[in-house]
Order: C-alpha cells, then sequence, then structure tokens
C-alpha cells in the first residue's frame, strides 16, 4: 500500500508533508485575493503558460524525458488534464464565486474517504478497519472546522457543484496515476502535467477575452505565488509524497489542509474562528495521526517478514 517510509529519513518525510500541506492550503487562499477583481481564468492562464514553458525547457535541458514512452506521457497528459486542470478551475471558480475557502477544502478533503472506498476494488489494496477509523475522526474534525461557514456564503446553492467537481478531478487523476504506475522524475511529470493545463487555459482564456491581464503590480505577485506554492511546491510533494508514503497515508493529510485553510482564512480573510473550530483541528490532527500511525506499523511488520524470508 505504500513504499519506502522505513527508508527515508523521518525528517525529510515529516518536513515534506508539512510543506505540502501548506503549499496546497495556499491554493485556497491566493485565489480569494487575486480574484476579486480579475477573471480566474486570466490568473489561471498566466499561472501556467509561462510555468510551462520553463518546465519543458528545464526537462529539455536535464534530459528528463529522456527513455519515456508515448503511453507514459499519453498517461501523464490524462492525469494531467483531471488533476491539474480540472482541479484548478473547478477550484478557482469556487473562489470566485464567494465559497469560503475553508468551505472550498472541507469538501475537497472528503476524497480521502473516497479514494479509501476506492482503493479496494480500483486499485487492489486493503484498507485496514483502524485506518477507517482514523479516516472517519478525520472527516468529522474537517466538519466541525468549517461548519460555521456553510450558509453565511454569498454564493449561489449551484456554485456548490464547483468544489465538488475540484475533488473529483483529483480523485481520478490519484487513482490513474496508482493504477498505472507511471514512473519517472517528478520535474517531468509535473511538466507534463503544467503543460496539458497550460494549453487548455490558453484556449479557453483566447475565446472568452479573459486572456489580457491587468497592469497591476499585485496581480503578478499573485501569478508568482501561485506559481511556486500551489503548483510546483504543492503538485511536486504530493506526486514526491504518493510514490513514497502510499495512497491512504497521503490521502489522510489532506486532512490538515481544511483547518490550516480555515486559520489562513480567519487571518487574513475574517472568516469565522470558534471553539468548535479549534476542536475540529484536535480531531483532524488524530485522525492523520492514527492513518498514518497504522501505515508505518503495518510497514515494519513487512519488512519484517520480508527478512525472515531471505
Amino acid at each position: 500500500m505504500s513504499k519506502q517510509i522505513g527508508i527515508l529519513p523521518r525528517i525529510v518525510t515529516v518536513t515534506a508533508a508539512g510543506a505540502f500541506v501548506a503549499s496546497w492550503s495556499s491554493g485556497f487562499v491566493i485565489p480569494a485575493f487575486a480574484t476579486t477583481e480579475v477573471s480566474p481564468l486570466t490568473l489561471l492562464v498566466w499561472r501556467f503558460v509561462p510555468l510551462a514553458i520553463l518546465l519543458v525547457g528545464l526537462v529539455a535541458i536535464s534530459g528528463a524525458g529522456r527513455g519515456t514512452s508515448i503511453r507514459d506521457l499519453g498517461v501523464q497528459a490524462t492525469i494531467g488534464l483531471f488533476a491539474q486542470f480540472g482541479y484548478c478551475i473547478a477550484v478557482y471558480g469556487a473562489v470566485a464565486a464567494g465559497i469560503a475557502t475553508g468551505t472550498v477544502a472541507l469538501i475537497d478533503a472528503v476524497q480521502p474517504l473516497v479514494v479509501a472506498v476506492l482503493a479496494g476494488p480500483v486499485l487492489g489494496l486493503r484498507v485496514r478497519g483502524s485506518q477507517w477509523v482514523g479516516l472517519g475522526i478525520g472527516a468529522i474534525g474537517v466538519l466541525l472546522v468549517v461548519r460555521s461557514q456553510f450558509g453565511s456564503s454569498p454564493a449561489a446553492p449551484v456554485a456548490y457543484v464547483l468544489p465538488v467537481l475540484a475533488m473529483v478531478c483529483l480523485i481520478v487523476g490519484t487513482l490513474l496515476q496508482r493504477r498505472h504506475a507511471v514512473s519517472g522524475p517528478v520535474l517531468l511529470t509535473l511538466a507534463v502535467h503544467v503543460s496539458v493545463a497550460a494549453a487548455l487555459f490558453l484556449v479557453i482564456a483566447m475565446s472568452t477575452g479573459t486572456l489580457t491581464p491587468p497592469a497591476s503590480g499585485s496581480f503578478w505577485i499573485a501569478v508568482a505565488l501561485t506559481a511556486v506554492f500551489p503548483t510546483l511546491a504543492a503538485y511536486g510533494l504530493y506526486w514526491w509524497l504518493l510514490r513514497r508514503i502510499g495512497v491512504t497515508a497521503l490521502q489522510a493529510l489532506l486532512f490538515l489542509i481544511a483547518p490550516v485553510t480555515s486559520l489562513a482564512g480567519a487571518l487574513l480573510l475574517d472568516e469565522p474562528l470558534t471553539l468548535e473550530t479549534v476542536l475540529g483541528y484536535l480531531l483532524c490532527g488524530a485522525g492523520v495521526a492514527v492513518v498514518l500511525a497504522v501505515e508505518s506499523s503495518a510497514q515494519r511488520a513487512d519488512a519484517a517478514v520480508g527478512q525472515r524470508e531471505r
């Protein structure tokens, strides 16, 4: 179910997990500021197109794509269609529609339970009963964190379909990555995913008249921030951690994104922060701890069995 968690230094894994949660959370908060006076498509196209050019250039220079088959490139392009294009356009649309960042993160955080349900039939993996308990505790925590935000948003009810669509897109991308076992450098993975998203955003922006960026410096700061943190850092760490600690443990980490996003929303966007929210934080942390502890224990047991068989 997971790989190499006992090989990697513990400090590297913990640091990478923390950086992943923080950078992914920024992908909800930054658009809340940046899309108040500009179309989400404008921000998205300028976030992705220059970055795609940079990444393709780095792949060419480094030779990261050497030996990669057309099949693998096709699979990665399909994953990018869901995990980058579909996910980002839905999240940005939801935030621009007025849905609170914590609420978007909440709906997004439901995906670990969905992935856990699908892990058996789709990936042939076994999710242990204690991991289900951890995932359930985390889900309750996420609900508590952002429950106060429901009903306080100016967004139309139909807009809540967008964060659900974002969740579905990332689930599809994650399951495709695991089922097809596509290997290769993270640099190549990012380059393909970002290029697919950039091409689609460019076509849509040109056809809708949203390509021209504003002249304000704040827009370009937002472009730089979204390129570095939610794209390079968050997605790079997502695929890196997926290969190292496994799908169940990584999905459990996603529970922490809603509390972190809600805290940032309270500090930066005046979104509600109550005692109920703090309790939700604690439950989220407990749920993640249970899942990761079981995952680590299972890996140690598997390693011990492997040594005895030798």
